[in-house]
């Protein structure tokens, strides 16, 4: 089972985030007034979960190009963002439809959404059932969540703020989703 985080420190830990959602209402405010650094900086701060959200969606290999996707479309419609401070949770819904259209493109073409996996898209590179598509298999609200905190290495606070859900929430939306992953791999014949 290859996942690897993105974010994590030196020991391994996922570092840890400011509270997002004030400072990105600042950031947002900025950005609306032209300042490309202002939104640079929303960028660092969200493109880990945007790449969760459509990882747990899109093919891999495509997942890289559509984070891009989303951010220039987030910045062509920031004027339409009503509360700056939930920049993230707006954030994610544009990765969800971006993610949700490219399979439509790619099934209208009359191929599989996840043409770039292997030929048998549970197939991993061992023979074994790949963990990420058995993710995509999920109930969306346990998928967003497993892949921010399993991909990306969010921690549960910081998928909270970003995602603009309950730290609660996201806490059971962890332990049922991993629960269910596991439930899922085992069927497959995983450890």
């Amino acid at each position: 089972m290859t996942i690897s985080s993105r974010r994590s420190t030196s020991t391994g830990r996922a570092a840890e985030a400011p509270a997002l959602a004030p400072l990105d209402g600042h950031l947002v405010s900025r950005a609306l007034d032209g300042d490309e650094p202002a939104f640079r900086a929303l960028y660092e701060r969200h493109a880990p979960m945007v790449h969760a959200v459509l990882v747990a969606r899109a093919p891999r290999g495509e997942a890289d190009d559509l984070v891009q996707e989303v951010f220039l479309a987030a910045w062509r419609a920031l004027h339409q963002l009503r509360d700056g401070e939930h920049a993230g949770a707006w954030l994610a819904a544009i990765a969800r439809h971006a993610a949700q259209r490219r399979c439509q493109q790619a099934t209208s073409r009359m191929a599989s959404p996840l043409e770039h996996e292997p030929a048998d898209p549970r197939a991993g590179r061992d023979g074994g059932q790949d963990v990420l598509s058995v993710l995509r298999t999920l109930p969306e609200a346990y998928r967003d969540t497993l892949a921010m905190r399993l991909v990306e290495g969010l921690t549960g606070p910081q998928i909270a703020e970003a995602t603009g859900m309950t730290h609660g929430s996201v806490r059971v939306n962890l332990s049922r989703g991993m629960k269910l992953l596991q439930d899922a791999l085992r069927k497959e014949g995983w450890p």
